[in-house]
């Protein structure tokens, strides 16, 4: 949190720049996925929102949404651009039950797991299973693994699939890398589905 922190004051959030090159896909995915529910959008939330980049792109698209970030500023700054009925709240994404949000039924994840150790990445796993709705999904955009990992960060799908025990991955597509500069854009960066079985 400190780091981040730190980084939201000097503005520096070069994740923000990663996350506008995913986003232009980000509506397709979330309207396929509405489309794929019987019962059409539920509740999401937005795992390390930070400023907001995307939750209210949830919420255009007809999800309940939440926005959950570790960094008090980045929060207040995504509640002051709204809107309002999009909640935002601190919390950590490897201590997802001590938030007492309920249930979800889409996980929306850009660049946080990838950014976690293993330890954390499997609390945050085990976390979205405690809070997943039957059929749950987790939509997740990720840089894959490089040699400049320790720098840029990045996750592998075995490692993954390694958190999310008991998940199927039902996809893995390529994200565009547009507007990533070097080296972010020789990540592969990849947008991955996963599914909780409805029963």
């Amino acid at each position: 949190m400190t780091n981040y922190a730190r980084m939201y004051r000097l503005g520096f959030t070069p994740w923000e720049r990663y996350g506008a090159a995913g986003g232009a896909q980000l509506g397709a995915l979330l309207d396929r996925e509405a489309r794929e529910r019987p019962a059409g959008p539920g509740r999401a939330i937005d795992l390390g929102c930070g400023r907001g980049q995307f939750t209210p792109e949830l919420a255009r698209r007809g999800w309940r949404a939440v926005g959950l970030d570790l960094v008090p500023e980045a929060v207040e700054a995504a509640r002051r651009k709204g809107p309002a009925e999009i909640d935002y709240v601190v919390g950590d994404v490897t201590d997802l039950e001590s938030a007492g949000l309920g249930t979800f039924d889409l996980f929306l994840d850009i660049g946080c797991f990838q950014g976690l150790d293993a330890d954390q990445q499997a609390a945050q796993a085990r976390g979205v299973t405690a809070l997943a709705a039957p059929g749950a999904t987790v939509l997740m955009l990720a840089f894959g693994p490089t040699r400049l990992r320790r720098f840029i960060e990045g996750v592998s799908r075995e490692e993954i699939e390694a958190a999310f025990t008991g998940w199927d991955l039902v996809s893995a597509d390529p994200a565009d890398p547009s507007g990533l500069g070097w080296p972010m854009n020789r990540t592969s960066p990849q947008w991955y589905r996963l599914r909780r079985p409805a029963d």
